[in-house]
């Protein structure tokens, strides 16, 4: 018997008492659950637990994977890159956080904008990257978007911003400020000759940004359960001295108050975004 085996009870506690090696990132932990997810799977679903529904975040270049006509996206403004102009300085200076969050990402900067077509129709596209310095918005992040939305008045094409951000970028003081003036100045243009602007609004978006272009768009979408707000929670309890309703600042509570007009899962985001683009964009190349 197996019991009486000295080399198989040998060979068998062997076994339990070794660690098997297991492959680097095969799970992800749920943050709000703390359930171990499969990251295959994970990735296999667009980064979307398919028990709960909850919608990880994802970096710009996988979201231009899921939304846009392979092969057809070209980067614009990659040579504009972030400086130091109030020398800050702290446990990490600002300019080595750029060198740290390039080499993290892979980005030049916290957004990635580009021309794309979605079923063969040319958009601008402008995908911000939480992972960069949590997408804060400084002066080259509001350059670029600036430009994404002149290149779609030039072009006559509609726009797409994809926002995910916590605010301003402190390092660049005021100048982070002033960029929320520059791309509203840019998207009041934008909607005077009647050309399309969707904003989709993913977890989270918050600051300066969502005081700015984010909740300026002619469409207003959001992913399930995304934070979408300007100042945090604690924050506005503390300065208005009430008790905030319960899920505050979720996609779901604004969806309610009339400030977005649609929650879209993940995976139906493209397909939305071709249903508007093609009944906006013919009336406005109607109007033009």
């Amino acid at each position: 018997m197996l019991g009486n085996d000295k080399n198989s009870q040998k060979s068998h506690f062997h076994y339990r008492g070794t660690r098997r090696d297991i492959p680097a990132q095969l799970w992800v932990r749920h943050p709000q659950t703390s359930v171990l997810l499969l990251r295959r799977e994970l990735e296999n679903n667009l980064w979307v637990d398919s028990k709960s529904g909850y919608h990880f975040p994802i970096g710009a270049p996988q979201r231009i994977q899921i939304l846009v006509d392979p092969e057809s996206f070209q980067a614009h403004d990659e040579e504009l890159s972030s400086h130091d102009p109030l020398n800050f300085s702290g446990k990490i200076n600002y300019s080595q956080k750029l060198i740290e969050n390039q080499k993290k990402t892979g980005l030049t900067e916290a957004v990635l904008c580009g021309s794309a077509r979605m079923d063969g129709m040319e958009v601008e596209l402008a995908i911000m990257d939480f992972r960069f310095l949590g997408a804060s918005m400084g002066s080259v992040v509001g350059e670029r978007i600036t430009r994404t939305i002149e290149r779609g008045f030039e072009r006559r094409h509609p726009v797409i911003i994809i926002s995910a951000s916590g605010g301003a970028r402190m390092y660049e003081g005021i100048l982070s400020l002033m960029q929320m003036a520059k791309t509203s100045a840019a998207l009041a243009k934008l909607s005077e000759h009647k050309i399309p602007f969707i904003s989709v609004l993913t977890h989270p978006t918050t600051g300066g940004v969502t005081a700015s272009f984010a909740t300026l768009g002619d469409i207003i979408l959001a992913e399930p359960g995304a934070l979408i707000g300007f100042a945090g929670p604690r924050v506005i309890e503390e300065t208005t001295r009430q008790k905030l309703p319960k899920e505050f600042q979720t996609a779901e509570f604004l969806l309610e108050h009339g400030l977005i007009d649609q929650i879209v899962p993940r995976s139906e985001l493209r397909e939305r975004l071709i249903y508007f683009l093609k009944t906006l964009f013919y009336k406005a190349k109607i109007a033009i």
